[in-house]
């Protein structure tokens, strides 16, 4: 299915499984992990799938459907379909590790 905003399939999305790799792995003796609450280290660094990186450099910018979208959403007609919208962030949860 192809998502009707950015026109990009659910096909192309690759999970990345190198945070669940990583936290499996035991810390290192003598090594406390990383509390959630220490601000990141100017040293990190993001990788993208090559998913992610052909899909940026596919897509394009379209100004006229985003003033499209702008104007149906301050006119109450952009249409939303609150279940696709429920799955997507229950999706994400089991993403994330939630159950």
């Amino acid at each position: 299915m192809t998502d009707g905003i950015s026109k990009v399939t659910r096909g192309a999305i690759e999970l990345n499984t190198a945070a669940d790799k990583a936290r499996a792995r035991k810390p290192e003796a003598g090594i406390e992990p990383q509390s959630a609450t220490k601000h990141a280290s100017a040293n990190d660094e993001v990788i993208f799938s090559k998913a992610v990186e052909t899909a940026f450099s596919r897509s394009e910018f379209d100004a006229d459907r985003v003033a499209q979208i702008k104007s149906a959403i301050a006119e109450g007609s952009y249409p939303l379909d609150e279940r696709r919208i429920a799955e997507s962030f229950a999706a994400i949860e089991r993403m994330l590790g939630g159950k």
